[in-house]
C-alpha cells in the first residue's frame, strides 16, 4: 500500500472508487449519477 518514488521514498497511497456518471433510472425518471462500477457490475444500480 505505498507510492514509492524514483528515490525510493515511500508514502501511503489511496485506494480511490472507480466513479463512473452513468444516466440511471430513479423512480421511473432517467437522472445522471456518479456511480462506482463495482456498484454497476454487482446490480445494484438499473441503468
Amino acid at each position: 500500500g505505498n507510492n514509492v518514488s524514483h528515490s525510493q521514498v515511500k508514502t501511503r497511497r489511496r485506494w480511490n472508487p472507480n466513479i463512473q456518471r452513468v444516466k440511471t433510472l430513479v423512480a421511473g425518471a432517467s437522472k445522471r449519477q456518479n456511480v462506482c462500477t463495482s456498484c454497476l457490475k454487482a446490480g445494484k444500480v438499473t441503468r
